[in-house]
């Protein structure tokens, strides 16, 4: 049996750097099971939660506030305001300030946008970015420009930005953002590393990424060996199955602990 070293824990360091974990995670508008989807997320401990396809239509605020309280988060931005991405917190977070961007819309695809914030972990200041890009290339490939040019216009030295890409690190877009980004995972390989479906995953097609300047201590997809009876997640998250983390939503969650210098 193979056992997996644990991911590193939030805490702050003597010198005042920050390790954070960050989540993103493709809620699929919680159309699946919601109790699993919210045990998932509090396993994995997050500080940060950059989440896709948040609830946008009837009561929609309300739905991602119950699986904020649900997960041991509260809602930071984002939502319908976004057109799907958000960004959910935990309390260790001093928020700085938050704004919704809404894309260009391409006539005849769905109206695409960026959760934006930036946050402060005792003296570590850092920007986030949650967002969903579009299923077209040519579209992709011209909101990852528009990703980097709002994340250069943050004024923060650290960033990190995550999202479901609809695209694999072999194509355009994943490298138009590893020019000037970290692909946490290629940085520092930890768990799985397909995230679709979570049925049967085949494709990386969901990512945390993060400014220079940031350590990546680790970042992928927790387990999914399968877990004896009575031993539930002893392979993988503590209190939760492999049965959670297919059940929660079609998208498998990426995990990533990061080690942000003082600004």
């Amino acid at each position: 049996m193979v056992t997996l070293p644990p991911l590193e824990s939030s805490r702050t360091e003597p010198d005042g750097s920050a390790v954070l974990r960050v989540l993103s995670y493709n809620i699929r508008s919680m159309r699946d099971d919601t109790d699993a989807l919210a045990r998932v997320i509090a396993a994995c401990a997050p500080d940060l939660v950059l989440v896709q396809e948040a609830p946008r239509f009837f009561r929609w605020r309300k739905k991602l506030a119950r699986l904020a309280a649900a997960s041991g988060q509260v809602i930071l931005t984002g939502g319908a305001t976004a057109a799907g991405p958000a960004v959910l917190c935990s309390l260790r977070a001093t928020v700085e300030r938050t704004e919704d961007v809404l894309l260009p819309l391409t006539p005849g695809h769905h109206r695409r946008g960026f959760a934006t914030a930036v946050v402060r972990f005792a003296g570590v200041r850092l920007g986030v970015l949650s967002c969903h890009l579009g299923l077209h290339g040519d579209e992709r490939y011209e909101q990852a420009g528009m990703l980097l040019d709002r994340l250069a216009g943050m004024g923060v030295e650290h960033a990190v930005a995550g999202g479901d890409l609809n695209e694999g690190p072999s194509g355009r877009t994943f490298a138009r953002l590893t020019t000037v980004l970290q692909d946490c995972r290629a940085s520092a390989p930890w768990g799985g590393e397909h995230t679709f479906p979570s049925t049967g995953p085949t494709r990386r097609i969901d990512a945390i990424f993060a400014t220079k300047g940031v350590e990546v201590l680790g970042c992928g997809v927790p387990p999914l060996l399968p877990d004896p009876p009575g031993r539930e997640g002893l392979h993988g998250l503590p209190g939760i199955t492999e049965h959670d983390l297919r059940a929660a939503t079609d998208h498998l969650p990426v995990l990533a602990a990061l080690r942000v210098p003082r600004a």
